[in-house]
């Protein structure tokens, strides 16, 4: 995950007219948008398959994180299929905010894009990478899908009214659901924090055992109801957790900061403070 990126001093405007906001509202409510933006992170996916286990070679960007080739051509196919499908959405995605900063955003929609969540373990050879993809309207997220290459899994919200869904390949499309709150609750952490620090940080929520983890894939299995809390205190970008909190959402759970408040997003620098991501 990220660390958050200067923002630009010039705020981008939007070209948004009002027949796309309609019809991004109807694919929304209907949950076709959630449909096609799934669609969209498998196509990118399938892009970033080509070069894992390829020799990809990461650069360092200026925040000291790494990028690779297939982050940019994953972030490529996106923002075109997006800008296809909806044009004049505004995008905020981590390649193109490194490149040209941060613009402003207001109170409207705009898309929250991550190409490859987990790049450092992509470099390596792991499997815990993924495509994200996140719709934002008025600072809250109301629509997101997450996508697994190395395992072929992908996972989205529904309809407006609610409901997550997942699926492997191009099978069919299973409901999913947080799960009730066991006895012995288990979290997912960070693979950065050492045993202490993850010890001492799952029993502040109530959690008994805990696995680590890298990326976005620690929101998705909350939501399949495979474990119970994410905790978060480290720094991290809105791109690296809104598409995740789009599901884990959708299947009942809820992301909510120190003072128990739902996560915002369009904070300054889209930067995130200390969360905790919860199922049932």
């Amino acid at each position: 995950m990220s660390e958050p990126i200067t923002p630009s001093a010039e705020p981008v405007p939007t070209t948004l007219s009002a027949e796309v906001e309609t019809r991004l509202a109807g694919d929304l409510k209907s949950g076709r948008l959630a449909e096609i933006i799934a669609e969209i992170a498998e196509q990118a996916s399938d892009v970033i398959r080509g070069f894992w286990h390829a020799g990809v070679v990461a650069e360092v960007k200026a925040d000291a994180s790494p990028v690779t080739e297939a982050d940019r051509a994953a972030e490529r196919l996106i923002l075109q299929k997006l800008e296809a499908e909806w044009p004049g959405v505004q995008t905020i995605a981590e390649e193109q905010a490194c490149d040209q900063g941060l613009p402003s955003v207001g109170e409207g929609w705009f898309w929250l894009i991550d190409p490859l969540d987990g790049t450092r373990g992509f470099v390596a050879g792991r499997e815990a990478f993924t495509v994200n993809i996140a719709l934002v309207r008025n600072r809250h997220v109301v629509a997101g899908a997450v996508v697994a290459p190395a395992t072929q899994t992908t996972w989205r919200s529904g309809p407006e009214t609610g409901g997550a869904y997942r699926r492997h390949g191009q099978g069919p499309w299973q409901a999913i659901h947080v799960r009730q709150r066991p006895a012995d609750p288990v979290a997912l952490v960070s693979h950065s924090l050492t045993d202490e620090e993850a010890e001492r940080l799952i029993r502040r929520h109530g959690c008994t055992r805990w696995q680590a983890l890298d990326s976005s894939l620690k929101l998705c299995l909350i939501a399949e109801g495979r474990f119970d809390a994410y905790p978060r205190t480290g720094p991290t970008s809105e791109w690296d957790i809104a598409a995740g909190h789009g599901v884990l959402q959708a299947a009942g759970g809820r992301v909510i900061t120190e003072d128990g408040n739902t996560l915002l997003y369009a904070k300054p620098g889209f930067g995130n403070g200390a969360f905790v991501a919860l199922g049932g």
